[in-house]
């Protein structure tokens, strides 16, 4: 089999990597397989440009299971979305023989996906996923990329009124588990798209809460 080269990334060749893409090809919807694919290329090029070298296998699955939880069979009910992709992504790898240090990296690189700042300053690979999602999702740091790698990535993996798409794929996947977007960028999305729904307030919360003041 030939070495997968897109936008000079390389695509590791492992059978991890052609198991990753399986399970994702086969299990989710064509928007979240070409986002997955994307946060991974954006992710690798953004951390080439900040100096960071990911382990580009945990990388590869890091992006590709980060979106998971909005989707059936692995949408929970309750927890946050990123933690059913981090669990599942964790089970993966270890399934897969590797250890458990590396599947608490990637763990915690899907987890802290929708976390601004943070990620940046830990581990390459928790760095990059957030990177590469940041970079597909809201278009930040795209003027580090040039035009033919960004063109590249987007021949490679269409984005099809992705901003439409996304934004309805984040409401379905989590619109039945309103409580766990609070404190999160997910409860802008309720606000935006669910009728009636009001965000749980932090002020709010320690007002009301048990202790006598």
């Amino acid at each position: 089999m030939s070495t997968e080269v897109i936008a000079g990334v390389v695509v590791p060749d492992s059978s991890l990597v052609a198991d990753a893409t399986e399970l994702v090809r086969t299990t989710t919807p064509e928007l979240i397989f070409n986002h997955s694919r994307r946060v991974f290329l954006f992710g690798s090029l953004q951390a080439a440009r900040a100096g960071l070298r990911p382990d580009a296998e945990l990388l590869y699955v890091a992006a590709l299971f980060h979106d998971l939880g909005l989707v059936p069979p692995y949408r929970g009910d309750q927890q946050r979305f990123e933690l059913d992709g981090a669990d599942q992504a964790r089970a993966f790898l270890a399934s897969h023989g590797f250890s458990a240090a590396d599947a608490e990296q990637v763990w915690t690189a899907i987890a802290l996906h929708t976390t601004p700042e943070v990620p940046w300053r830990m581990a390459p690979v928790i760095a990059a996923t957030t990177a590469g999602v940041e970079t597909d999702v809201l278009g930040l740091r795209l003027d580090a990329l040039t035009e033919d790698e960004i063109a590249a990535v987007v021949a490679a993996h269409p984005r099809p009124q992705f901003k439409e798409r996304i934004l309805a794929a984040f409401t379905d996947g989590f619109a039945e588990r309103p409580d766990s977007t609070f404190g999160t960028v997910n409860a802008d999305v309720l606000e935006h798209f669910v009728p009636g729904f009001r965000r749980t307030d932090f002020v709010e919360v320690i007002q009301n809460s048990a202790w006598p003041e």
